[in-house]
């Protein structure tokens, strides 16, 4: 059965990936991005394609583009995708760039499902959420542990929906990441090195010497988007979800190791 699903997010990444694949299997698909010429661009793109979507605009940090879209759109299934990554010490960090990826990551996100989810409840039909959060929701990343924190509420936030919504018939899933080539992980990488300077700051250039090996050894973005698409259409899909299997693996080891941790 066709379903409504509005994506967040879309203009790049796991969000136009998984748009892209829903509209291919039949579904009406509303490609939301932030601005308007990624509007355009996805447009041209799904056009190309030969793909048939909406597209429209929305920046979850904006409260009247979160009211004309939940007014505009009556739909099955939200994936919630869009997100941003500050990146740095975070002994160190701006305060204004961590308040800013809060905005977008968890302020945003819970602002968008409020208003999808009254129109759940009001109109007495089930719905699904679908957060895209990070294997930084669930152990803290060293110099992006501000963006593994944003990740971490959003993650609690799902959790805190999907008991208190059970009753309603709307279930609530979250994806979970791991290092995927999408270019978002660069870019959060960019970050740290237009605030930081090495004459100034504390923190040794020197720990950060691991990042561009990391970066180099990213995994191909299309199973990722797959298992987003398969969470959000699957009426009994698992609340957690992370991927791939070897992710999964090394966080739940992590978490245990955790336990024993000394300060």
């Amino acid at each position: 059965m066709s379903k409504r699903i509005l994506i967040t997010g879309a203009a790049s990444g796991f969000g136009k990936m998984a748009a892209f694949d829903l509209a291919k299997k039949g579904h009406k698909v509303i490609a939301t991005a932030q601005v308007y010429p990624q509007m355009s661009d996805l447009i041209r793109e799904a056009k190309e394609q030969g793909i048939e979507l909406t597209v429209d605009k929305l920046d979850v940090t904006n409260t009247t583009d979160i009211a004309y879209i939940t007014q505009k759109y009556d739909i099955d299934i939200l994936i919630s995708n869009a997100g941003i990554m500050e990146g740095g010490p975070i002994a160190e960090q701006p305060l204004d760039l961590i308040r800013s990826m809060f905005d977008v990551n968890v302020f945003g996100g819970l602002q968008l499902a409020q208003g999808f989810i009254k129109k759940f409840i009001d109109e007495k039909r089930p719905g699904k959420i679908v957060f895209t959060t990070s294997m930084g929701e669930l152990w803290t990343v060293p110099y992006v542990a501000a963006y593994c924190a944003s990740k971490h509420a959003m993650g609690s936030i799902a959790e805190g929906l999907r008991t208190e919504l059970a009753p309603f018939n709307i279930k609530i899933a979250t994806c979970n990441p791991g290092i995927f080539g999408t270019g978002f992980n660069d870019r959060g990488a960019d970050t740290i090195f237009r605030w930081y300077n090495p004459e100034t700051n504390f923190t040794h250039p020197s720990a950060f010497d691991g990042t561009a090996e990391a970066l180099a050894n990213q995994l191909d973005p299309q199973s990722m988007a797959e298992c987003i698409v398969d969470v959000a259409l699957d009426e009994n899909s698992n609340f957690r979800n992370v991927h791939p299997k070897e992710t999964e693996d090394f966080v739940k080891q992590l978490q245990a190791d955790a336990w024993t941790a000394k300060s």
